[in-house]
């Protein structure tokens, strides 16, 4: 008897790189041009702003453009940069595999998606320099509605959580849940669905949670539409965005690389020296509240700007191949061969090394006043605390490190003890919860409250 051919469903996430492929086709070429009139397309994601050196910031800043007016007057080419902006990194990945998209950045996870299609398409793409970066992995983090009766990671078992397939912050939530004793695939209900889609399905009610990236719960916070229940830096992992060349593109236009990465540096310079203008500049063409682009791209934000490729990250993007690979996203991915730091390394010359081994970061604890270009920083959340009492009505936002993870969050929306003399926030009810735990002492206490014992 003859067999019946069995059908099988492509996952999610690949999919998403599958379906442009279709539409597209394989080995076209984005670098339009005579020869001497040349545009390079580069694929972004606008409103996942801890790649904004690499994207937003450096689009409005104007110094691709200008690194590649020097590289014309060098090569007797004249060049034109194509901005192509993206809810996420999939697209990204099936253009620059179909040849339409030269430059892309995306985070750690889409990264490796990209290096594994581009191997199995012989279109492959290399990993030349990085954005932003948090080492303990809190530029994803898990959220519900404000007032939920979820306190904690156990709590979601059995229900509706939204997450990008695929994404980074899918690969929190199945780090965080494998680390709570809950199955990712069957101890919830996962709901494929893009940022913007499960945000509308957390107001709604169809999801209980959402686990998304920067900027997303950030955003749903400020705006008072959700609450942390679980924050990634708990894991203790680093996570990052990064940017990725055609192997093709790069061979042929090795002048573009390097010119792209200097205009990324100088990016970052600016963002490091001018972060209040770099928020408000990348608000403005976001759409999102200057506030919550602060809260991660500020000075001492949740993300840490250095294009360096740290071995600290790459060790990193090494351990989430198992994690796409248990979900049957990818096979086997060469992080080793997908690496290519020699542009980098020929931008910073003798600096690379010490580069790489920097990982400095400003305090966390900031306020920004209305009508200030400026914020004031603090060594503490008690210094936080006394100047917010000090000027109520006139603090635009205040950001304060959780007291265990250190991640970043606002400080009217943390969750805040008393412990003995000390006001401690933190992030979720759950490490707040922890802390309580160890401490028979403590005692939660309403943001007003410690506002008022501030004083």
């Amino acid at each position: 008897m003859p067999r019946t051919p069995i059908r099988r469903t492509a996952p999610p996430a690949a999919a998403a790189l599958l379906l442009p492929l279709a539409l597209t086709g394989c080995g076209g070429d984005a670098q339009a041009g005579d020869g001497k009139h040349v545009t390079v397309t580069v694929g972004y994601q606008s409103k996942t702003i801890n790649t904004v050196t690499a994207g937003t910031l450096l689009r409005s800043l104007g110094y691709f453009e200008r690194e590649l007016r020097a590289q014309g007057r060098r090569d007797g080419t004249t060049y034109r940069v194509a901005w192509q902006d993206y809810a996420t990194g999939a697209p990204i990945t099936a253009q620059m595999v179909a040849g339409k998209v030269d430059i892309g950045s995306m985070g750690d996870f889409p990264l490796l998606l990209n290096a594994a299609r581009g191997k199995q398409l012989r279109a492959p793409t290399r990993l030349v320099s990085v954005t932003g970066y948090n080492l303990r992995g809190a530029l994803n983090t898990i959220v519900t509605k404000p007032g939920s009766g979820l306190r904690s990671l156990p709590d979601l078992r059995g229900k509706n959580v939204s997450s990008s397939v695929g994404s980074a912050s899918d690969g929190t939530l199945v780090r965080a849940l494998r680390g709570a004793g809950i199955d990712p695939e069957q101890g919830i209900h996962k709901l494929n669905q893009q940022p913007a889609v499960g945000a509308s399905a957390l107001q709604s009610g169809s999801a209980d949670a959402l686990s998304q990236f920067v900027a997303w719960p950030g955003l749903l916070a400020f705006q008072g539409k959700a609450q942390a229940l679980y924050d990634g830096g708990a894991l203790h992992l680093p996570t990052f965005h990064g940017v990725t060349v055609r192997d093709a593109f790069a061979g042929r236009r090795p002048g573009v690389v390097k010119a792209f990465l200097a205009a990324q540096r100088d990016a970052t310079r600016y963002l490091r020296a001018h972060p209040v203008a770099a928020a408000q500049q990348v608000a403005r063409a976001t759409g999102l509240p200057p506030e919550v682009v602060y809260l991660y791209n500020g000075a001492g934000g949740v993300a840490t700007f250095d294009p360096t490729l740290k071995p600290q990250l790459i060790a990193a993007l090494k351990k989430d191949v198992p994690v796409l690979r248990a979900a049957r996203l990818t096979g086997p991915v060469d992080v080793d061969s997908f690496v290519n730091d020699r542009y980098l390394k020929a931008s910073y010359g003798r600096e690379y090394a010490a580069a790489v081994r920097s990982t400095a970061h400003p305090a966390a604890d900031e306020v920004w006043l209305r009508g200030e270009d400026r914020t004031h920083s603090f060594t503490g959340p008690a210094g936080v605390l006394r100047f917010v009492a000090a000027h109520r009505g006139t603090v635009r936002a205040a950001y304060v490190a959780d007291a265990t993870t250190g991640s970043r969050w606002f400080a009217d929306r943390s969750v805040w003890v008393r412990d003995g003399a000390r006001l401690l926030p933190f992030l979720t009810r759950a490490t707040a919860d922890a802390w309580l735990r160890r401490h028979p002492g403590a005692r939660p206490v309403s943001y007003a409250a410690a506002l008022e014992r501030a004083r």
